[in-house]
């Protein structure tokens, strides 16, 4: 219950921070935009293959086929790292008292370009690595390669702090995130929970009265009723996803700050957080 309060705390403090700087959410939502061309570039190819009956042997073509993979892995991932680098970097200066611009998190998160390649790579790696895992052994590979990515999941939360605030390479920073999670552990899992909870309920009731809207402009028999309730359904996902990404990126910057025995930042209880991230 205690960790479960603290990770609570750091959550609403998360929510304060974003209040004071909306702008954090430029970086989730540039990601998004980045990414949506990467899976594009990477799809139409094989989509237009696929219209003009171009048929692959699974077997023959395995190899090529993982190689596509890490590719597009590799730059999905140096794409997510760089924004997220750039929104924790951004993060970080608000936490010390400062006013970050847009142009302060791109400044940090090119400064590391180089560490978040290679950090990239090592993840893209591990996917690759996990994705053959569940088609080599069938079922029992997806569940081991299930509780293999959670363990990496939890290991790593805290590298894209590390890269952006200590700027270690990417072993060392890999490194250094498991040794802060022998601390934080809790938090990390219970928060990480927290947040899926009340997104996962936030979306259900968005997608609840937007089914709701659609249903009441569809009985007027308006197609500009029901575009526009299709519309705002759109917006009202988009800006949810948004929100809990730049939280996420927020809190993971704060419970980086208090694993490391920094001092809290502005918006954070003091006491009742260095009395939880005190030194173990």
């Amino acid at each position: 219950m205690g960790k479960f309060a603290r990770s609570w705390a750091l959550m609403k403090a998360s929510a304060s921070v974003l209040r004071s700087d909306k702008e954090l959410m430029v970086f989730p939502l540039f990601s998004a935009m980045a990414s949506l061309v990467v899976i594009a570039s990477f799809a139409l190819p094989i989509i237009f293959g696929s219209m003009h009956g171009e048929q692959f042997d699974h077997r023959r073509m395995e190899p090529i086929q993982y190689v596509l993979m890490g590719a597009f892995y590799l730059v999905q991932y140096t794409i997510i790292i760089f924004f997220n680098t750039a929104l924790i970097g951004a993060a970080m200066i608000r936490l010390d008292g400062g006013n970050p611009t847009v142009a302060d998190g791109f400044r940090i998160a090119w400064s590391r370009i180089g560490t978040i390649l290679g950090y990239a790579l090592i993840a893209a790696t591990v996917g690759v690595f996990l994705r053959a895992l569940q088609q080599r052994l069938g079922f029992i590979g997806r569940i081991i390669a299930g509780f293999l990515g959670l363990g990496w999941t939890v290991a790593t939360f805290l590298v894209v702090p590390v890269l952006a605030h200590e700027g270690l390479g990417p072993f060392k920073a890999l490194k250094r995130s498991v040794q802060l999670l022998r601390g934080t552990w809790g938090e990390n899992l219970i928060g990480n929970v927290g947040l899926g909870v009340v997104f996962g309920l936030g979306t259900f009731l968005v997608m609840l009265c937007g089914a709701g809207l659609i249903v009441g402009a569809a009985f007027t028999g308006s197609v500009t009723l029901i575009v526009a309730a299709v519309v705002v359904l759109v917006i009202a996902m988009v800006l949810l996803g948004l929100v809990q990404a730049a939280l996420h990126g927020i809190y993971s910057a704060a419970l980086y700050r208090y694993s490391n025995g920094e001092a809290p930042g502005i918006g954070f209880d003091r006491q009742m957080l260095e009395n939880a991230f005190r030194t173990k």
